[in-house]
């Protein structure tokens, strides 16, 4: 654990090394911190083991060496709904809603674990997103890519998390619904929560993070700031090509 601060980071991940099987490691050897209202992205290319690292920390997968801690407490393996109701946010890239359900009973489905937090919370996710309280009785499958998408945030926003895990939230989405995606994400950390995004958009990750994390091959390859990282001539070359000098946003 780093001692270099009081406050202890919301997450912090030392040599992890785990996987799915007994015979096959995808994390080999990978650090990470978030800090508190940090936004922290993750990037690198395919099979480098991003989404993996989230299973890992919500207790997905094997570890067989290495330690994951939330907010100074040891959680290694700890199972995924224990720490949703301990403040850990998670939203999968895909089959993130029930799209049967109305966007409010998706909501509800957000406090299933503490159904008296509903009222309240839902008064704070829909005022962060005001589309969600205005399309409250229209079934989720009626919805856009973004807005489905800004459902479960808004979902995995109702137990009032401290941190919040997003694997590829702007996977099979047109540019301007990824935009629309990084913006609602900016606006979940201005609110104070720390975010840990799973990107593939690499130069918009890096354009909208404090930090960045460059995996490949299940180990830290570089870390950043994000601007640093898109201005990184070895990062640029092998992670995001030329079109990523354009360091703006």
């Amino acid at each position: 654990m780093s001692e270099a601060t009081t406050t202890p980071n919301v997450i912090e991940i030392t040599e992890l090394v785990g996987g799915y099987t007994a015979d096959v490691n995808i994390l080999n050897g990978c650090d990470l911190t978030v800090a508190p209202g940090e936004f922290v992205g993750i990037i690198g290319p395919n099979g480098a083991g991003k989404s993996t690292l989230l299973k890992a920390i919500l207790g997905l997968l094997k570890i067989r060496s290495g330690s994951v801690y939330f907010h100074g407490e040891e959680i290694t393996g700890t199972k995924a709904h224990e720490l949703v109701g301990r403040g850990v946010g998670f939203v999968p890239q895909t089959r993130n809603v029930f799209p049967s359900l109305t966007v409010r009973e998706n909501l509800e489905m957000g406090c299933y674990l503490k159904p008296s937090m509903f009222h309240e919370r839902y008064e704070v996710v829909s005022e962060m997103f005001p589309k969600l309280r205005t399309r409250a009785s229209q079934p989720a499958s009626a919805l856009s890519g973004g807005e489905r998408q800004m459902v479960a945030m808004g979902r995995s926003l109702m137990l009032n998390p401290t941190v919040l895990l997003l694997d590829e939230p702007s996977a099979g989405l047109s540019p301007m619904l990824q935009d629309e995606v990084f913006i609602n994400c900016k606006t979940i950390n201005a609110s104070g929560v720390a975010i840990l995004m799973v990107e593939q958009n690499a130069r918009r990750c890096l354009q909208v993070c404090d930090r960045g994390y460059v995996l490949d091959q299940g180990r830290n390859a570089y870390t950043g700031s994000g601007r640093e990282l898109l201005a990184d001539p070895k990062v640029i070359g092998l992670y995001l090509g030329t079109l990523a000098r354009a360091t703006g946003g």
